[in-house]
């Protein structure tokens, strides 16, 4: 593959395991006419790492703006850029919204690389309903926000994906056990690909404690994943939705009365079919 001229391209980068550098993500580093990195100096170890000579221009949030109108001229100019963020990958919560959009609306051609991705390897691992989720980025550094943006999400159904620094990880499940109560299930995931990776989940009563009884969790990098409001455990089945089902159960077939009781409740299919065949055996 040879770079073209004239391209954006969006690479991630590992969240911490150098082995996970694609050898796509080196390539284009390696033959795009400038890289644009949100941190040069901590770009640089990766770079040398894999033995990268390609210049490189800072690019983050406080030069984000004046950055995207010389980046999008060089484009249109004809020179590749590679956009890259400190770790995984680019504009998840972290700077590049700005300049892809610009380069689009000059008509640049704008390629992104799969690649790392902290919330949805978190999200693979933890257990909790990935069908439907929203990441909601960084909560408030302000107790008081934080709290606030919890109500505003505390019957939110989805399953909700933060991220937390190590500096508010205990203070953040604290107002987390404050707001959304002892009983919601929060997956801790840390240090993902890393030495000390952990992935840890528990109601928000336990969590809590266990993270205060170990300073040594509280260190790191966080994805916090919480479980939706009102979000059943994978096969519960919920007292309305038993109603409809045995009343489907009476009529028709077990499959389709669970196909049609989750036409009705919303619940998930498979788990309403595998309740019919338990109570059938009943």
């Amino acid at each position: 593959m040879t770079a073209c001229a004239g391209i954006l391209y969006v690479v991630p980068t590992p969240i911490g395991n150098l082995a996970d550098m694609t050898p796509r993500a080196q390539q284009v580093l390696a033959e795009v006419d400038l890289i644009a990195a949100e941190d040069t100096r901590h770009s640089a170890k990766l770079l040398q790492h894999f033995a990268i000579k390609t210049p490189a221009v800072a690019y983050h949030e406080h030069n984000e703006r004046e950055q995207t109108t010389r980046l999008v001229t060089k484009l249109q100019a004809g020179e590749s850029i590679a956009l890259i963020s400190d770790a995984g990958t680019p504009l998840v919560s972290d700077p590049g919204y700005r300049l892809v959009h610009e380069a689009r609306l000059a008509g640049v051609q704008v390629v992104p690389l799969p690649g790392a991705c902290a919330l949805i390897a978190a999200l693979s691992a933890s257990g909790l309903p990935s069908d439907r989720f929203i990441f909601e980025g960084f909560l408030p550094a302000k107790a008081a926000a934080r709290r606030q943006s919890l109500q505003a999400l505390q019957a939110e159904s989805r399953t909700l994906i933060f991220y937390e620094s190590t500096h508010r990880i205990k203070e953040c499940i604290d107002d987390m056990l404050a707001v959304l109560g002892p009983e919601r299930e929060v997956v801790l995931a840390r240090e993902l690909s890393k030495k000390f990776e952990t992935i840890h989940g528990a109601p928000l009563a336990d969590l809590a404690a266990w993270l205060a009884a170990d300073d040594n969790q509280q260190r790191g990098e966080f994805v916090l994943l919480v479980r939706g409001a009102g979000v059943q455990e994978a096969g519960d089945v919920d007292t309305e939705s038993e109603r409809v089902l045995r009343l489907l159960m009476a009529e028709l077939p077990l499959k389709q009365a669970a196909a049609l009781a989750a036409q009705i409740t919303g619940g998930k299919k498979n788990a309403l079919y595998k309740h019919a065949l338990a109570l059938s055996d009943e």
